[in-house]
């Protein structure tokens, strides 16, 4: 696969198409026809993934709230997009689907991940393009390749382009990523591709604010909101408008100033058109509704709460991690509320001191009562909690940013001291989920993923319908894609209807 250098053009000159990002990206996205058999089947673990997480987050308040915001927005004709768990026979405009969805797909945190110069979750892309494909009638085919360069480039661009050191969200590589993959779905020529690229660029950056203290519902929305960008990016250069550029090496683009500066250069991985896309097979799930760099650190809990240690023995507990672990989840960003039982749940995700304290004192963990006020107030677990520090060490920042995926290590070591003056020690490389890990994931994993987490919200007659589709997933016709979402019962759906939508 070719690495492409990126940099700012020089001062007066002007950069031909051909060498700008967005354009190589472009045609990627318009020379993109097949998918290998492998991908097609990472495809439908990535649907069965997303569906999974959005249904089990379908009434929390931000989910509720952003369905509200699209029960606004019905679709003429009913010929526009589903929304995740309400009933197919009703549609909306797409733009506003994308993101009801995409709030429920994000609000767990709890779905495919790829870690390298950024961070990423690109099942992300799923709800936008899912939603034009239904709008559109795209078949199931035409739906796969989409979504295919949507993984494709986003995690090039997570591979090659640091934004969270320059405190960009990451979402800021997701926007452009849609809006490829819409181009490669629809058929648009690499000229418009390269537009909406351009634009989803310009209009998704944002600060990592929404990362950072006080961790609201934004974190769940800032991805949704991209979904959204992207489409209306789209559908303004498909009626022939243009967009900045070249956005990335522009003397006043992204490079120069929002990253490191007109003299950075920046290398990116993007097949060349027509070569087969597999980044797809490096992404990896979460088996655990938290942070992925806390998805060992709960196996990690699993494993001590086995060894039956008493806890009031403990004088000390490190984890030995990476430099991404202790400074955004762990005491190196000497951030207080992430050791405070009255933390959001959002912050409490972002606490690894937090997470490895139930872990290791339940021996297992739960998407909704690991992050109940009850358990982060429970005195045992917040003595556990507070005794808990992390300390980067080079080996693990070493293995984070290995530039093979096949020597990437997401791990830590805790290392526990006990008040007798003895140790233990716990190390795990990968969580177990992991593609390297100890047990991987597989399609019957993601399926049981989608029982345990759906069960009391959907039938299991809806579960069996819905996994029947994606099992045919390159042969669906337009109106199966159409039927392609997860229906719960209209009384367990709250705010299925409402007259409380958008602004009133």
């Amino acid at each position: 696969m070719p690495n492409h250098t990126v940099k700012t053009h020089a001062d007066g000159a002007v950069l031909p198409r051909k060498e700008q990002l967005a354009w190589k990206i472009a045609q990627m996205a318009a020379h993109n026809q097949q998918a290998d058999a492998d991908v097609i089947e990472m495809i439908g673990n990535r649907l069965i993934d997303n569906a999974a997480v959005a249904i089990a987050a379908i009434n929390r308040q931000s989910v509720r709230n952003a369905r509200l915001l699209a029960l606004g927005y019905p679709h003429p004709n009913n010929k526009g997009a589903r929304l995740f768990g309400a009933a197919n026979d009703r549609t909306f405009h797409c733009e506003w689907a994308a993101l009801a969805n995409g709030v429920a797909v994000r609000e767990l945190d709890m779905h495919d991940t790829y870690l390298a110069a950024d961070y990423s979750h690109p099942g992300d892309n799923i709800p936008g393009l899912l939603a034009v494909a239904q709008q559109t009638g795209a078949n199931g085919h035409d739906l796969s390749l989409g979504l295919l360069t949507a993984y494709e480039t986003q995690m090039a661009l997570v591979t090659g382009i640091c934004l969270h050191e320059h405190k960009i969200d990451h979402v800021a590589h997701l926007a452009p990523a849609v809006a490829a993959g819409l181009g490669t779905m629809l058929h648009m020529p690499a000229e418009e591709i390269y537009q909406a690229v351009n634009q989803s660029l310009h209009l998704a950056c944002a600060t990592r604010q929404s990362r950072k203290g006080d961790i609201t519902s934004w974190k769940a929305y800032a991805p949704a909101q991209a979904n959204k960008i992207a489409i209306e990016a789209v559908g303004r250069v498909r009626l022939g408008e243009k967009a900045p550029s070249p956005i990335y090496e522009g003397r006043d683009g992204v490079i120069a100033w929002m990253l490191s500066g007109p003299d950075a250069e920046y290398t990116v991985p993007l097949p060349d058109p027509g070569e087969p896309l597999r980044a797809i097979i490096r992404s990896y799930t979460k088996e655990h509704s938290a942070e992925y760099q806390a998805q060992a650190l709960i196996d990690i809990g699993a494993t001590l709460h086995a060894r039956n240690i008493d806890l009031d023995q403990i004088s000390e507990v490190v984890i030995r991690t990476s430099h991404h672990t202790h400074y955004v989840i762990g005491t190196g960003a000497n951030d207080p509320q992430k050791m405070d039982p009255d933390a959001s749940r959002e912050t409490l995700d972002h606490s690894v001191m937090y997470i490895l304290a139930v872990a290791w004192e339940d021996g297992s963990w739960h998407h909704v009562r690991s992050y109940t006020p009850e358990r982060a107030h429970k005195f045992s677990t917040v003595a556990l909690w507070h005794k808990i520090r992390t300390e980067e060490v080079t080996e693990w920042t070493e293995a984070y940013h290995n530039p093979d995926p096949e020597h990437k290590k997401f791990g830590a070591e805790v290392v526990v001291d006990l008040k007798d003056g003895s140790q233990i020690s716990e190390r795990l490389n990968n969580p177990n989920a992991h593609y390297l890990g100890a047990r991987p994931f597989a399609r019957a994993d993601y399926v049981n993923k989608l029982r345990v987490l759906t069960e009391g919200l959907a039938e299991s007659s809806e579960v069996d319908r819905f996994l029947g589709l994606v099992e045919r997933l390159q042969d669906l016709s337009p109106e199966e894609v159409g039927a392609l979402n997860l229906v719960i019962p209209e009384n367990v759906l709250e705010d299925a209807t409402s007259d409380r939508v958008g602004i009133l």
